[in-house]
């Protein structure tokens, strides 16, 4: 499990295609001047680590990187399949019993692609538009939560399909959304609690 709250950027550093080429295997560079990131090579081999708000193994690690294998599965369902040498990553560790949970409770497991509509600054931050498939649109509600590409995000309104949210300077320089523009696809995952109500009123 883990929060939503981002602690760190890594950097794709190699990509290699896997067998046929269906699956492929990451090596990202940690941010060494983050206190989480300091020494990767404490990292016990099999954790697991969120990348841009994907759950994946650590199969390998040295002292400022870490390896992991993405399965074709995951490359069709995610943005991972996009991403290339020098792609920036939102990094998060799981959540540890005691820790405070600053977000909210994401589980590491992307539901669908989403695309960015438009970016404008509003007043101090920017306001972000995201248009989401219509089968993960019922899920998200104003002031509800979202994790965009692993970021833990509270809605500000939900039109149809699309919704909107504010980014603050510090969560822009801190994740990927300094690099996000309209039309770049981001990894959604709705909120538990709005998956597990919806499939309870499938019952009624």
């Amino acid at each position: 499990m883990f929060t939503g709250i981002v602690t760190g950027l890594g950097t794709v550093r190699a990509i290699q295609p896997l067998g046929a080429g269906q699956d492929m295997r990451l090596v990202i560079t940690t941010p060494v001047a983050e206190a989480a990131w300091a020494d990767t090579a404490t990292t016990v081999l099999g954790a697991s680590i969120a990348c841009s708000g994907c759950c994946l193994t650590a199969i390998e690690v040295g002292k400022d990187w870490f390896a992991v294998t993405a399965s074709q599965e995951t490359l069709s369902k995610t943005t991972l399949g996009t991403w290339a040498v020098g792609s920036r990553v939102n990094l998060e560790r799981p959540l540890k019993v005691g820790d405070e949970l600053g977000g909210h409770i994401v589980a590491g497991h992307v539901d669908g692609l989403g695309h960015v509509v438009s970016a404008t600054v509003e007043n101090a931050s920017t306001r972000w538009v995201f248009e989401v498939p219509h089968g993960l649109a019922k899920f998200i509600a104003p002031k509800g939560s979202v994790a965009v590409d692993g970021v833990s995000l509270t809605v500000n309104e939900v039109e149809g399909t699309r919704f909107g949210v504010n980014i603050i300077p510090h969560t822009a320089a801190v994740t990927s959304f300094a690099t996000l523009k309209p039309g770049d696809a981001v990894n959604i995952e709705i909120d538990t609690v709005a998956r597990y109500v919806a499939r309870l009123q499938e019952f009624r």
